[in-house]
């Protein structure tokens, strides 16, 4: 394990000489950021640039302070765990590979506010315009043109264009956008524009203003859900990191000595790597609940 330790630094001192033009935190954060560049899936770094356009991803400089308290907080748990330097440095280097999932996750919940947001304001205003021109393509083309979606929804809509005019019918362009975006309120808009479309109903504003209703009682139980959520959150990792404290109990009832004498058994140090991992996945657990389907009906 020494070895280890020893070749892991050294690899660091030789790439560190060959870029003698930096100084340390230059070249921390710029290994950092390549390495994370170039190992992100492909998906993820979309996902990732649009969080960069709405402003809420983080820099490279919160990121390394991000890695500084993972590895801190993981390496002060496991060396009052086994007041152990070797430990210490093992949980302090796992809590950092966990980073970039964890802003996988935060990414992900981000632009899935944005789809929703965006998804809202299609079906809100996809709705008014129709109260206008009483065609659901020119009704699409009203939106298009108003500036007021974004990529990919925009791009998506003018797909739906397309595909009205090729067949001649709003049957495949709906089908599109349904199986690309499965909101309730995407479908049930989408499902009343197809009778009103077939059926030719004489009188669809009560109709669409009872859907317009119903979207906002959606909207706004997906607004509360998020806010419970934050607040869940917030008690939740305050929570779990507590947990972590509790050897300190065992360690004060037994006394320092009597605690370290304990280590030496085998299956004391399994339990207590137990206690960690457990934990550890209790917080992974509901950091993805908290990121995962968010804005979901």
């Amino acid at each position: 394990m020494e070895f280890l330790i020893l070749a892991a630094i050294a690899l660091f001192i030789v790439a560190y000489r060959f870029n003698k033009d930096e100084n340390i935190y230059q070249f921390v954060t710029r290994s950092v950021a390549s390495a994370y560049n170039k190992y992100a899936p492909y998906s993820f770094k979309m996902v990732r640039e649009k969080a960069k356009e709405l402003g809420q991803e983080y820099t490279t400089r919160q990121y390394v302070t991000q890695i500084v308290i993972f590895a801190g907080f993981a390496g002060g748990v496991a060396y009052l765990y086994f007041f152990s330097f070797i430990w210490a440095l093992i949980y302090a280097t796992a809590a950092v590979l966990f980073i970039p999932y964890l802003a996988y996750l935060r990414c992900q919940r981000v632009y899935s506010e944005f789809i929703f947001e965006q998804i809202q304001t299609y079906t809100s205003n996809v709705i008014m315009e129709f109260n206008t021109t009483q065609s659901f393509v020119k009704s699409l083309e009203g939106v298009r043109d108003s500036g007021i979606l974004e990529d990919p929804i925009l791009s998506d809509v003018k797909k739906m264009i397309d595909l009205s005019y090729q067949n001649g019918t709003i049957d495949e362009s709906i089908a599109y956008f349904n199986e690309k975006y499965p909101y309730y309120m995407v479908k049930n808009m989408h499902q009343l524009f197809l009778q009103i479309t077939k059926e030719g109903a004489i009188d669809s504003g009560e109709a669409l203003e009872n859907m317009s209703l119903d979207i906002d009682a959606l909207v706004e139980g997906v607004y509360r859900d998020r806010m419970d959520r934050k607040q869940f959150h917030r008690k939740f990792v305050t929570f779990g990191a507590v947990l972590y404290f509790l050897v300190i109990a065992m360690i004060l009832l037994l006394g320092k000595d009597k605690y370290i004498s304990l280590l030496d058994m085998w299956f004391v140090q399994i339990i207590l790597h137990a206690i960690i991992l457990i934990n550890s996945y209790f917080l992974m657990t509901g950091e993805k609940y908290y990121n995962q389907d968010v804005g979901v009906e």
